[in-house]
C-alpha cells in the first residue's frame, strides 16, 4: 500500500469517528451543521439557523428528527446553543487541548442538505486575532484553514489529524478563506450560555475620559490617554488601588487613548483573568494588576 493510500485511509476513518458527533440543524432557509456539546446540546451558527422558533435536528443515520430549542446565543463569536428535547446517545467528540497551528491539517466536517456526511479537508492558513464582529464584540482568536467549504458548512466541526474537535466553522470567509472559532473558546461560551443564557461579559469598574499627554509624559507615539473620572466602590478597579485622577496609559498592554479602546482591550478578556494596567499617578508611572469581573446585571 502506498503512503499516499495509507494517508487516505486515514483521513477518511478520521471523517467516519468524527461523523456521529455532527448533525444537520434544520429551522433556516437551508439546513446547516451543527456539533454535539453533550448529551443533549448542539453548538451552530446563529447565522446559519436565522431564526429561534420550529428547529430541529437530524442525527447521524438517523430520517427522524428531535425538536429542539434555542437556549441562547453568543452575540461575539455568532454561535447559538441548541437544547434538544431527548437525549443524543454517544456525547461529545474529543477535544484538542492545545490550539490549532498554522501547517497543519485540518478536516471540515458537515452534513449536506439530504443529511449525507460531507467533508473538506485542508490546513490551517493562519492563526491570528481579535477577529471584530461589532461594536465592542469580537471573537479573542480565530483560525482560518484552506478547505473549500459550501454554506451547509457553517456550524460544522473542524478536526485535526488526531481525529479530535480543534474548532467550529462559521459562516464566514476571509479572502476566500473558512473563518473557525477554536474549540477552547467555543465550548467557553457554550458553557456560559448553558448557565446564564448569555455569555458573562467582563467589567473592571471605572470611567475614565480621553486627555492629551503632556510632551514630558509622552511615550513613543502616545500623545493621548485616558483619565480616570470615576470608579465604582467594591469594583475590580477599586480592588486593585486605581483612584480619580489616576492616568491609563495601557491595559493589558495595549495602549488606550479613548474609553472604545479600554473597552475592545477588555472584551478580548474572560471573567476572572487578571490584566496589569500601566499608569501615571502623580507623575510617576507605576503598573496594577485588576482581575476583571462579572457585569452587574441591571
Amino acid at each position: 500500500m502506498t503512503n499516499i493510500q495509507t494517508l487516505s485511509d486515514e483521513l477518511a476513518g478520521i471523517v467516519e469517528t468524527a461523523a456521529p458527533f455532527v448533525v444537520q440543524v434544520q429551522g433556516g432557509r437551508q439546513p446547516v451543521s451543527g456539533v454535539v456539546y453533550d448529551s443533549s446540546t448542539i453548538v451552530t451558527s446563529a447565522h446559519g439557523i436565522g431564526r429561534d422558533e420550529g428547529l430541529k435536528v437530524r442525527l447521524h443515520g438517523k430520517d427522524d428528527v428531535l425538536e429542539a430549542e434555542m437556549a441562547g446565543w453568543d452575540p461575539a463569536t455568532g454561535l447559538a446553543i441548541l437544547r434538544t428535547r431527548a437525549n443524543i446517545s454517544g456525547g461529545a467528540p474529543p477535544t484538542s487541548d492545545r490550539e490549532p497551528r498554522a501547517g497543519e491539517i485540518a478536516i471540515a466536517v458537515a452534513r449536506s442538505w439530504s443529511n449525507a456526511v460531507t467533508a473538506s479537508t485542508g490546513i490551517v492558513a493562519v492563526v491570528g486575532g481579535p477577529l471584530r464582529t461589532g461594536r465592542r464584540r469580537q471573537i479573542p482568536r480565530v483560525f482560518r484553514i484552506t478547505a473549500r467549504m459550501h454554506d451547509g458548512f457553517a456550524g460544522g466541526g473542524i478536526f485535526d489529524a488526531s481525529g479530535r474537535l480543534s474548532g467550529i466553522a462559521t459562516a464566514s470567509a476571509i479572502r476566500g478563506f473558512g473563518v473557525a472559532i477554536p474549540v477552547s473558546i467555543a465550548w467557553a461560551s457554550a458553557s456560559q450560555v448553558q448557565t446564564s443564557g448569555t455569555p458573562r461579559r467582563g467589567f473592571v469598574g471605572l470611567a475614565a475620559q480621553r486627555a492629551e499627554l503632556p510632551a514630558a509624559q509622552r511615550s513613543g507615539a502616545l500623545s493621548h490617554a485616558l483619565v480616570v473620572v470615576g470608579v465604582t466602590p467594591s469594583s475590580p478597579s477599586e480592588s486593585a488601588g486605581i483612584l480619580v485622577g489616576d492616568v491609563i496609559l495601557e491595559f493589558d498592554g495595549r495602549p488606550v487613548e479613548t474609553p472604545d479602546d479600554l473597552l475592545d482591550a477588555l472584551i478580548a478578556r474572560q471573567v476572572g483573568q487578571s490584566v496589569v494596567a500601566r499608569i501615571l499617578r502623580g507623575g510617576s508611572e507605576r503598573s496594577v494588576t485588576i482581575t476583571i469581573a462579572e457585569r452587574p446585571k441591571k
